[in-house]
């Protein structure tokens, strides 16, 4: 007996004959159909501004898309920017697929030629055809040109100009960079009729935009609007009927713009430069992308720096619920027994605000009398605690049962306190996170966390922070609109990088080859060599000092090259090598690098100049050069040739992780990394998964940065051999065996302990220093990689224990 999903197919098949494929670009008739096989089924806009098609959106699987049609972009290299889908959730199979116009006048997507997937509920006798406008509009028409459905009435990310914005319409974000599928971010018209950004988590949701801090009028905003609509010309003015307008950077040109709901939760305007090929950002809802909610999750901290991006990391005592997902945030490592007080403590965060979620606002009560109020709750996770001045001036208590949303900026003048048993306090208050101190000098400050053990402040006392802060709000405030102005500048294309926009994304140089040959005075003075190519010093012709590398048979074509450079130039961090610019002119391949003026760590432990506290920064500075890779970044970078080579000191022997002919940029959802094939790094250096069947991932790193660490304690090599010390014993051991070995024996003999050190010491070091750097170093060379920490971990050991 037929079921009526059956019937439904056989109908499908009637109307819409799977053999009869348009042959125009200019529109799909009734009875035809476009094909995912077919790579020439594709409708094209008159003025060729849009196409319309099966776009990949991963391994074989495809949506139905709308995309700029501009010179590089191709469907078939996935490398073009969509402004439409109809399917993003349930992409189809790249096998039978196909768009069908049916003779009844309903537009269907068919998975396979046999599963609906999509389609426009439409019916009429008299439709014509599916066309393109030159505006990104696919339209569907009767006889008559009625509108029978069309494109812009369901967006997806994208808001193209005089495209109507109204009640019914929505922006929902991606779920992240290359995941096309719905996120969690949108933009609409919340029943008060106000243009609001949403939040809608897996578990909580909040409007974050306006903010929710603040009346709608005093937000600029009105209510007493029932049309609900906005729109953005073609010139760059974007209004709404709320009262809500803006101008982009570049008004009055007429050129393709789009505003997009970004995957990170930011609204911003793109316009097309003239090169017909990147977008650059023409003005944006946040500045500030930690004021988005959700980024980090419950239970966490985001932290904003216009030179490393934005960052979250779970607050003292919590730890990470999903390491592949920071929207599940963190969760508590302690637990709290209820009614019992006297075993609460308090730690403080200072300038930190976690939004909403108040039990309550107390005004005008004491730091114990606040302290007291939480404990003595259950549901309490801890208070915030900061002065107003404005209105009523004075003290307020606000405890909180839930912290969400989470952000950290030194302008902010509250702290928050967070409850957790008594006894851990003095413990996590070394972890704490540090005040971040404005600082009136040229060099750009970074907003990384720091940790100390000597500052101890009076937690009853947030009048003096006020005083600080009124004193310090002009500076600040002029960074604010610096950092403003440079974002608004900056070009590049969060939704879709390309390797062609390389310049204007990265903002370096490419050199030509005779420029370089020039500079390094035609390569004569090589400073080191490796297997991916050689290193000459040169001197540019702003007067700079740079470090050239040649790359030997490292990329094949200019394309890969270039979209390797795009990725490692927009990697930017105080311990991370600086990229100044690159060479791709016929068969060469150059890097332009900062010069370091002590060379490498490798040669640094042959000489006594070397001294324990230069050691220990570099192993801290590594660490956090290596956590930005594997944590901070938008893409997730393997370096997979961590050693002392790969390790670059300046001038103040600070450490810059270098050579990334080896690193993997990755997806961070890609959980198993299968496509990384051959084996990489150096052996000595390399961790036991190369040589196993097991995934590849950050673990990898962390497993060379722990052999890494050994050598700067003993300074003796990998690569040497060991003799057991068992007698009779002729195997030779590993320098991970033989350092577990001499620890396991310094519990009994100091004598023991000492011979571990690199005798060019000279026994000068910081014993609980060194033994931390060995503890950190024997978890880091784990062989199982679950039990090795994160980078982040890492850094975090290292510096818990620091007394200066």
């Amino acid at each position: 007996m037929a079921t009526p999903s059956m019937l439904l197919v056989a109908l499908l098949a009637f109307f819409c004959p799977p053999l009869l494929s348009s042959s125009s670009s200019d529109g799909l008739w009734a009875g035809s159909s476009l094909s995912v096989e077919e790579t020439a089924d594709v409708l094209t806009s008159p003025g060729g501004i849009f196409s319309a098609g099966f776009h990949p959106v991963g391994v074989n699987a495809y949506s139905f898309a709308i995309w700029f049609n501009t010179q590089s972009c191709s469907a078939v290299a996935n490398n073009c920017t969509m402004v439409w889908m109809a399917n993003r959730d349930q992409p189809v199979n790249g096998k039978r697929s196909n768009l069908c116009l049916s003779k009844s006048g309903n537009l269907v997507l068919k998975d396979g030629g046999q599963i609906l997937v999509w389609e426009t509920k439409t019916v009429s006798k008299s439709v014509t055809n599916l066309t393109l406008d030159d505006g990104g509009n696919l339209i569907l028409r009767d006889l008559q040109g009625h509108i029978l459905w069309q494109s812009y009435d369901s967006p997806t990310d994208t808001l193209l100009p005089l495209q109507p914005f109204n009640e019914n319409s929505k922006l929902i974000s991606s779920r992240s960079r290359g995941n096309y599928s719905s996120g969690y971010f949108q933009l609409y018209f919340s029943p008060d009729n106000v243009l609001s950004l949403l939040y809608k988590g897996p578990e909580y949701s909040s409007v974050y935009w306006p903010s929710p801090g603040r009346l709608r009028w005093d937000a600029g905003r009105s209510t007493y609007n029932n049309s609900k609509i906005a729109v953005l010309d073609s010139l760059g003015n974007f209004s709404s009927t709320d009262y809500f307008s803006f101008v982009s950077a570049d008004y009055g040109s007429k050129i393709p713009r789009m505003l997009k709901m970004d995957f990170d939760g930011n609204i911003r305007l793109y316009s097309l430069k003239e090169d017909g090929e990147s977008w650059v950002v023409s003005w944006q809802a946040f500045p500030q992308p930690c004021r988005v909610h959700g980024c980090c999750g419950p239970n966490s901290v985001c932290v904003y720096s216009p030179n490393l991006g934005r960052k979250c990391s779970c607050i003292p005592g919590y730890k990470m619920k999903n390491h592949s997902d920071w929207s599940l945030g963190c969760e508590p490592e302690f637990h709290l027994s209820c009614n019992q007080t006297e075993q609460v403590g308090f730690l403080k965060l200072s300038h930190t605000d976690f939004y909403g979620y108040d039990f309550g606002m107390y005004p005008n009560v004491t730091f114990k009398d606040c302290a007291k109020i939480c404990s003595q709750m259950c549901d309490c996770k801890g208070f915030q605690y900061k002065f107003f001045k404005a209105n009523k001036p004075g003290l307020y208590c606000y405890p909180k049962t839930q912290l969400l949303n989470g952000h950290r900026e030194p302008n902010f003048n509250g702290d928050m306190y967070l409850k957790m048993p008594k006894a851990t306090v003095s413990f996590y208050d070394s972890t704490a996170v540090e005040d971040s101190k404005l600082q009136c000098s040229n060099e750009v400050q970074t907003l990384e966390p720091t940790y100390s053990t000597s500052s101890k402040r009076r937690e009853n006392d947030p009048l003096d922070f006020a005083l600080w802060a009124v004193c310090a709000v002009g500076g600040i405030e002029f960074l604010a609109i610096f950092s403003v102005w440079c974002l608004m500048i900056r070009t590049h294309n969060d939704s879709i990088p390309k390797a062609n926009n390389l310049l204007a994304t990265t903002g370096f140089r490419n050199f030509t080859y005779a420029e370089l040959k020039k500079a390094t005075n035609s390569f004569s003075v090589e400073t080191g060599r490796g297997a991916g190519g050689i290193v000459f010093k040169a001197t540019l012709s702003d007067g700079r000092v740079a470090a050239i590398k040649r790359l030997v048979d490292a990329y094949q074509g200019e394309a890969e090259f270039l979209a390797e450079v795009n990725t490692i130039g927009k990697l930017n961090h105080m311990n991370l090598i600086a990229m100044w610019g690159y060479c791709a002119e016929g068969k060469h391949r150059l890097l332009v690098y900062e010069y370091m003026e002590h060379g490498s760590l490798a040669e640094n432990l042959s000489f006594k100049a070397l001294d324990w506290k230069n050691r220990f920064n570099i192993a801290v500075g590594t660490a956090r050069g290596l956590a930005y890779l594997h944590e901070e970044c938008l893409e997730w970078v393997l370096h997979c040739d961590i050693k002392p080579h790969n390790i670059l000191l300046d001038s103040n022997f600070q450490p810059k992780v270098s050579d990334f002919g080896l690193s993997r940029m990755l997806n961070r959802g890609d959980v198993k990394h299968s496509h990384v094939s051959r084996i990489r790094g150096t052996r000595g250096y390399m961790a036991p998964e190369w040589v196993s069947n097991f995934p590849i991932t950050s673990k990898v790193d962390v497993y060379s940065y722990g052999i890494v660490l050994l050598e700067l304690v003993t300074g003796r090599s990998p690569a040497m051999g060991f003799p057991g010390t068992d007698e009779g014993s002729l195997k030779e051991q590993t320098l991970v065996e033989w350092v577990r070995e001499q620890m396991a024996s310094a519990r009994e003999t100091e004598t023991r302990r000492r011979e571990i050190i690199d005798p060019k010491l000279e026994g000068r070091y910081d014993e609980a220093e060194m033994l931390n750097l060995v503890a950190v170093a024997l978890q880091c060379v784990e062989e199982d990689k679950d039990a090795r920490p994160t980078m982040g971990e890492v850094v975090q050991m290292l510096l818990r224990d620091q007394s200066h």
